[in-house]
């Protein structure tokens, strides 16, 4: 039986169905022990349905706007307006309206209220969707409460409401408004609580936020707030603003701006005990939802009454340490050029992969530093020493974030003795290696030979497994993954790398003034695999330009299928068979690609299309070999420059002959940085063809509805499920879900378990006035056309552009023939970009915080690559 109208005593948190997100919560608010809540009801879902079943055009016209694109914004804000128009001239039926009125006699008819929307859809934990429905406050008496929950059940339809839904994959038609009616307070004084900071994270940390009178003139933006930081009982920090103005309830209903007298304007608004005391109430509400708030009160008569009650959902989560001590923890996916989240197969496959434990937060891995940090801080481990160092080295602004905790001085507390060296933390496997070994070219391929014999034995052995025993199977070869992964020569090859780097960049600019010379030494090394992807895909342009069919049909490819349709083009066996070809080779790549639950480019060949049109339009044929051969030549004559030059200087032989030494010992091995990667997803994908076929049989015995479903259990439960044919079909949903939100959240470089992000600066004083400041990769100063580009499927690149973006992994290599310069989020020296960028000549600066935002597409911008920065052109 329908109920129109419901108490807030009859309401708790689980009722979001019947009263929306707001009420629920207000509704279990008021059963909280100490927490005031000024009375009230809630109007239903059930008389919000009974209201639009009364219009059936209805109907049609949410059909129209769920076909609209949210960048449709004309078209929504039209048909939006439509849909609003029809459910505000609905007269609410007799006996809707006469409950309605009852509940406002048990209140006091002629009072005043707020009258509040309460969607389906808001306030929820993974979403707040706040402020997308209309709020109405000091509405008196009835008739007017009346008109007002009609308008807020049209409110469910604004722009902004029907753009946030869109964006955020919300069917209209399944979200539904109920309204609150609440008693009006008249306050001294209203805000906003945080119990934890909202700009830090800290969830030990509560953020008051208060101004004279109404609330609403905060939360609109009409008056800056006084501003109050609360940690353990005490405030640490207030600023008191000028609040000018104050909104003020009219006696006749509705409300207005007052301005506030002079001598007033710079009083606060609380006292430092009222401070304390609100931030002890949120804490006993944070508590009994079990997850930070966003709170809205009031104070009234030296009493505080909580008219709102929110989780907070832009808060990353914190690691679990598993125990009370302080905690830092470095992103992982920051030092692997994967900053999104991660399905729960993957963190496993990860996890198993790694050597050391990691803890998982937000769909990301994060290694716990704090042992590290506090030897460090001491300066009685040199081991650890040394690791704090290589990061420094990898990702300057980890390693400021990391000094600013060390520098605090009361978060991390150095031990008294030396660890020993059982207990040396995660953070020791980023150190680097011994001393460098000779020039011999015959390890690399000594080692890449060993690595594509092992694949073929895998890719060979796995086709008989199946069942418990392909799950047995896959977890023994990942033994012998790592013991390939973390070989000793291995990473000796690369590391012997690196340090020939750095020394001549130090010494050839001490000696010549040359500042990163390096970087044009290792052009077109040999033994990159990645780079050499990149100038495949050129090949296989080479092979489709001279068909216009197969071109032209190219530009249309909607689906990975349409391999299969291209031989009946002229041209098209021979553009398929250069595609395949291509995939044989490269495609278990992808974007994400440590991720085994990733699509490859060989289950999504359509991804691949948009770079080779782009290949095919800005270049001609043989550019592939064209720019190998350049690059060569370019790294000769550099060398040869750099020679002569040190031969004029004192002892100018001797320095020669070990420059040279060195350019030999870069040049022989740096390529090989990449290869370790391509060896383990290379098995990543030989590991998820099996599992998919495996996950095709749980789909047959209904074990799983999808055979995507296998990718949100971790490596033991898909044993546990293959094995059992059991499944809890509500931890994926759940899952399913929390991968959702956490694919809106940006994880921090550096992370405390208070859940403080600590964000590093790069505190330079030599780049020019607003100029954006990162770490420099490739030497070189470029200007030219900024393409901000997201997502490499929607890449649509000139000559000589400027890719700026997120981050890159070895996924993006084939862009990186087209453009002419580099600029990237994420990154450090050795990370994949850095690489690709210095053997293909293209001047880079990675590490730039907030880049894709800063820089607009298609602006004009110059990429000083040598010194580190990027100007904004007018």
């Amino acid at each position: 039986m329908a109920r129109y109208v419901l108490d807030f005593q009859e309401i708790d948190r689980t009722q979001v169905a019947v009263v929306g997100g707001k009420g629920a919560l207000l509704g279990e608010l008021s059963q909280i022990e100490g927490v005031c809540v000024p009375a009230g009801f809630c109007v239903t879902t059930d008389a919000f349905q009974r209201i639009m079943a009364g219009a059936p055009s209805i109907d049609d016209q949410l059909g129209q706007l769920s076909c609209l694109e949210p960048g449709d914004r004309d078209a929504i804000r039209a048909l939006s307006a439509e849909v609003r128009r029809t459910i505000e001239r609905i007269v609410i039926p007799d006996d809707l309206e006469a409950t309605i009125n009852r509940s406002l006699e048990g209140l006091g008819e002629q009072a005043a209220y707020a009258v509040r929307s309460s969607a389906t859809a808001e306030d929820l934990p993974t979403a707040s969707f706040a402020g997308q429905q209309d709020t109405y406050l000091n509405v008196v008496g009835s008739a007017a409460v009346l008109q007002h929950v009609s308008w807020c059940w049209a409110s469910l339809f604004t722009e902004r409401a029907v753009t946030y839904r869109l964006r955020n994959g919300c069917d209209h038609r399944k979200v539904q408004m109920a309204v609150v009616v609440q008693q009006m307070v008249f306050p001294q004084a209203a805000g906003i609580l945080f119990t934890a900071d909202p700009v830090t994270s800290n969830r030990k940390v509560a953020s008051v936020e208060a101004s004279f009178g109404l609330g609403e003139a905060l939360v609109s933006g009409l008056v800056n707030a006084d501003v109050y930081k609360v940690r353990d009982g005490a405030v640490i920090a207030k600023a008191i603003a000028a609040k000018q103005l104050a909104i003020r309830a009219l006696p006749a209903g509705g409300t207005e701006a007052q301005a506030i007298d002079s001598e007033r304007q710079h009083e606060p608004a609380l006292t430092d005990e009222q401070v304390v005391q609100l931030a002890r109430l949120g804490r006993r509400i944070e508590a009994h939802f079990g997850h930070p708030q966003d709170i809205e009160w009031c104070l009234v008569a030296d009493g505080f009454q909580v008219v709102q009650s929110r989780p907070i959902t832009t808060l990353f989560p914190i690691p679990e340490p598993g125990d009370q001590e302080n905690h830092v923890y470095v992103s992982v996916g920051h030092q692997q050029m994967m900053t999104d989240p991660m399905r729960p197969l993957g963190l496993s496959f990860w996890q198993l992969t790694t050597p050391r434990p990691m803890s998982e937060a937000g769909g990301r891995l994060f290694v716990d530093v704090t042992r590290g940090l506090a030897s460090y801080g001491s300066g009685s481990n040199l081991v650890e020493a040394r690791a704090i160092e290589a990061l420094r080295r990898s990702d300057r602004l980890v390693k400021d974030a990391l000094e600013t905790i060390l520098e605090r001085g009361d978060f991390i507390q150095a031990p008294p003795d030396e660890l020993p060296d059982e207990r040396e933390p995660a953070i020791a496997q980023l150190v680097e290696a011994p001393g460098p070994i000779e020039t011999d070219p015959a390890i690399v391929a000594e080692l890449i030979e060993h690595n594509e014999a092992s694949v073929a034995a895998l890719k060979r052995d796995i086709r008989t497994k199946s069942g418990s025993a392909l799950l047995d199977f896959i977890l023994a070869d990942i033994q012998e993954l790592k013991r390939i992964l973390f070989d000793p020569r291995s990473n000796q090859v690369f590391m012997t790398a690196i340090h020939a780097t750095r020394w001549l960049n130090e010494h050839l600019q001490d000696w010549l003034g040359e500042k990163n010379a390096a970087d044009r030494l290792t052009q077109s090394v040999p033994n990159n695999v990645t780079s050499e992807m990149g100038l495949a895909l050129l090949g296989v342009a080479d092979v489709i330009r001279p068909y216009p069919a197969v071109v032209t049909f190219l530009q249309y490819v909607e689906d990975e299928n349409f391999l299969d349709d291209l031989p009946a083009l002229a041209g098209g066996a021979q553009a398929r068979d250069a595609i395949q070809a291509f995939l044989d080779k490269y495609g278990m790549r992808c974007a994400g690609e440590i991720d085994i639950t990733r699509p490859r480019w060989s289950e999504r060949p359509d991804t691949l299309v948009p770079v080779i049109l782009t290949n095919i339009k800005n270049f001609e044929s043989g550019a592939g070999e064209r720019r190998r051969e350049q690059g060569r030549q370019e790294a000769y004559d550099k060398e040869r420059e750099l020679l002569e030059r040190l031969r004029l200087l004192p002892d100018g032989e001797a320095k020669a002959d070990e420059v040279k030494a060195m350019i030999d010992r870069v040049r022989t091995f740096i390529g090989y940085r990449e290869y370790p990667k391509y060896g383990m997803v290379s098995r990543y994908f030989i590991y998820k063809q099996a599992l998919t076929q495996e996950a095709e049989r749980l789909v047959l015995a209904h074990v799983v509805a999808e055979k995507e479903d296998i990718f949100y259990l971790t490596f033991q439960e898909l044993h546990d499920a293959v094995r059992t044919n059991r499944v809890d079909d509500q931890v994926i949903r759940e899952r399913k879900d929390a991968f959702e939100s956490y694919q809106a959240l940006t994880p921090p470089r550096v992370l405390t378990s208070e859940g403080e992000a600590i964000t590093g600066a790069y505190r330079r004083d030599d780049v020019p006035a607003g100029a954006l400041v990162g770490l420099p990769v490739s030497a070189g100063t470029v200007e030219g056309r900024a393409r901000v580009i997201l997502d490499i499927a929607q890449a649509d690149l000139e000559a000589g552009d400027i890719l700026v973006t997120t981050y890159t992994d070895p996924s993006w290599t084939p862009l990186f023939v087209t453009i002419k310069g580099l600029v990237t989020e994420v990154g450090g020296l050795m990370t994949h970009g850095a690489v690709i960028a210095r053997e293909y000549g293209l001047p880079a600066v990675v590490g730039v915080e907030h880049a894709t935002h800063l820089i607009q597409d298609r602006q004009q911008i110059r990429v000083h690559g040598t010194d580190g920065y990027i100007e904004i052109l007018a």
